[in-house]
Order: structure tokens, then C-alpha cells, then sequence
């Protein structure tokens, strides 16, 4: 697969190195700018690129940035693009954002919104880096930890989870955006290394 990652920072550096292990294609873009990713596509053999590079041919696009940078971006360039939100909401780095202080929207329904021709699902939002690096396992592995996948388009949301699969993770459909709260910081899923069964009890267990 065609994989765009924009971002190259913990999550971002992580994926980079972890999907191209598997195989896929990936350019990877920040906001540096190429020339600071030189180590980085040489370690993986991914592309160093510019934002337009990283998403204009790929069949997959992974945010893995500030929540604050989402409004930065040409959301024209997103249009009819899969779309993974890895990202999180954190008030301190990101500053007053009314509708995620006060929670009406999930961050991923508010990313979302700002990309309105892009088909977005919520997912490696949860998981250290390092558990996301090292901490893969074969389906029915005892110690598999689970991941919830949110979104609303389910054919994109089902591709994403086949993605998490080949990573090494179980993917549990944890519902739309609108449900993807329940994943967000703060709540009983996130940061932990579930299995699929305590995913979906965490995600019951998540309250506003």
C-alpha cells in the first residue's frame, strides 16, 4: 500500500519504521521540511518528503501531529483520502479549543469537520510508541493487545482494520467518531495494553 505519514515525531516515527518493515511504500513529511528527515528515510527507506508528496498519491494518509496544525492544512488536498487520526487533544500543547474542552465533539469528529471530503478513522491513539514498536503479536497470541478503531465510513474503517491486523494488533470497531471519546485521553482504554475483551470493556466503562 501507498502509505503517507505526516508527522515523524513518536507515533509518526514509529509507523514509518514499522510499515515499511512490512513492506508498504511510505513518504513521510513534517514540518521541518524534507532535509530533516534524511536519517530517517535512510534507517527505513522511506521517502523524505513535502506535504503534497506524502499525501497526493497515497492510498492511506496517517495524521500524527499536534491537533492545533489540523486547521493549517489544505483541506482540499484530503479530498476522497482515507484518512487515520492518530492524534490526541492535549489543552496544554494545543491550546483553548472550545468544542474539545468542553467535549461536545470528539477530537477526530473536530479533524473531521475541518477535512470534510476525507474519510477519517480513529485509531494508535492510545498505545505508547514503544508498544506500538515492539509489542506486535501473531492473531490468538495470548498477550495480543487490542486497539479500538472509530470512524464512520465502514469500508475505510474496515481497511484500517486490516492495517492494525498487520501490524500485530487485534483492531476492535469501537463506533463513529461521534463514540471515539471514549479512546480519547483520560478514559479507561487509554494508555493501557488491553486485550480485545478489556478494549470493549473500557470502552463501555468510559464516561463524558
Amino acid at each position: 500500500m501507498n502509505i503517507g505519514i505526516i508527522g515523524s515525531g513518536h507515533i509518526g516515527g514509529t509507523l514509518t519504521r514499522r510499515l515499511r518493515a512490512l513492506g508498504h511504500d511510505v513518504t513521510v513529511t513534517n514540518s521541518r521540511g524534507p532535509q530533516s528527515l534524511t536519517d530517517l528515510a535512510a534507517e527505513t527507506g522511506a521517502t523524505a518528503g513535502t506535504l503534497e508528496d506524502a499525501v497526493q498519491g497515497a492510498e492511506l494518509v496517517v495524521f500524527a501531529i499536534p491537533v492545533k496544525a489540523v486547521p493549517e492544512l489544505p483541506a482540499e488536498l484530503f479530498d476522497g483520502k482515507l484518512v487515520i487520526d492518530a492524534n490526541n487533544y492535549y489543552p496544554q500543547r494545543d491550546g483553548d479549543i472550545a468544542e474539545l474542552l468542553d467535549r461536545s465533539l470528539s477530537s477526530s469528529r473536530w479533524t473531521a469537520e475541518h477535512l470534510k471530503g476525507a474519510r477519517v478513522v480513529k485509531v494508535f491513539n492510545n498505545i505508547r510508541a514503544p508498544h506500538l514498536m515492539d509489542n506486535g503479536r501473531p492473531a490468538g497470541a495470548p498477550d495480543r493487545i487490542a486497539l479500538p478503531v472509530a470512524g464512520d465510513d465502514v469500508q475505510a474503517k474496515q481497511v484500517v482494520m486490516e492495517l492494525v491486523e498487520e501490524l500485530g494488533f487485534e483492531p476492535v470497531d469501537a463506533g463513529t467518531l461521534d463514540e471515539s471519546w471514549r479512546q480519547q485521553p483520560d478514559t479507561p482504554v487509554y494508555g493501557t495494553d488491553r486485550d480485545a475483551a478489556g478494549v470493549r470493556q473500557g470502552l463501555a466503562d468510559a464516561r463524558p
